[in-house]
């Protein structure tokens, strides 16, 4: 038997924007979650999504997303020690799918071509898990993956670690297993990467596609 499942867009630019677009003319939202725990496809929740953009190469630190998120389930000790985050912090907190809702309206009011992370299919899987729960389905989910980018910049760098990164590329390194903070790590990270990119001659949208492609994700 089929259940119909209505789907949910996240309003990103991409498809609309020129392919000849200078890279410092678009604008991208930067973001990073915090969950329960890795299995976020079977009974791990979502606690905390933080957000930055990044419009001309520069790193909108004051226009800020963030949001604690009700999990409806208790945090273990070993998150809360990793993240700081407890049970008293998210009570309150709304519930997944406003929190999420309320992000997509974040992005969607910043115009951003596409969303950025860092490891970013695990973001992406857990943001998809919580709305697969309402039986919805994600549309225009579009990704950048600071990884993918390294991949095609410097390739012979084989690890995954944020802080790491950040500091072999000589990046401001914020509050790590918080959301803002990785944000902010990663979208410092990101700044870098693109002038590297321009640097060896890339400067446009559809260079930088080409340049993720086998990559790039767009979760339907």
């Amino acid at each position: 038997m089929f259940f119909l499942r209505k789907n949910v867009t996240c309003s990103l630019t991409y498809e609309n924007i020129p392919l000849s677009t200078p890279l410092e003319d678009l604008s991208f939202i930067v973001f990073d979650t915090e969950t329960t725990g890795f299995q976020v496809s079977a009974t791990d929740r979502i606690i905390e999504i933080g957000a930055v953009p990044v419009k001309g190469f520069q790193v909108q630190e004051k226009d800020l997303f963030q949001t604690y998120v009700n999990p409806k389930r208790q945090i273990s000790r070993e998150i809360r020690e990793l993240t700081s985050i407890s049970d008293e912090l998210v009570k309150d907190a709304p519930q997944a799918l406003e929190a999420i809702l309320s992000f997509f309206d974040y992005v969607e009011s910043r115009e951003a071509v596409c969303l950025v992370g860092h490891y970013v299919g695990f973001d992406a899987l857990t943001i998809k898990s919580e709305f697969k729960r309402e039986k919805l389905a994600l549309k225009n989910f579009l990704t950048i993956d600071t990884l993918d980018l390294i991949g095609f910049i410097a390739p012979s760098y084989d690890m995954r670690d944020l802080e790491r990164y950040a500091m072999a590329f000589g990046t401001r390194i914020y509050d790590r297993h918080s959301a803002v903070g990785d944000a902010l790590t990663t979208a410092y990270l990101y700044v870098e990467l693109l002038f590297q990119f321009q640097q060896r001659g890339h400067k446009t949208w559809g260079e930088l596609i080409k340049a993720t492609d086998s990559q790039m994700r767009s979760l339907f």
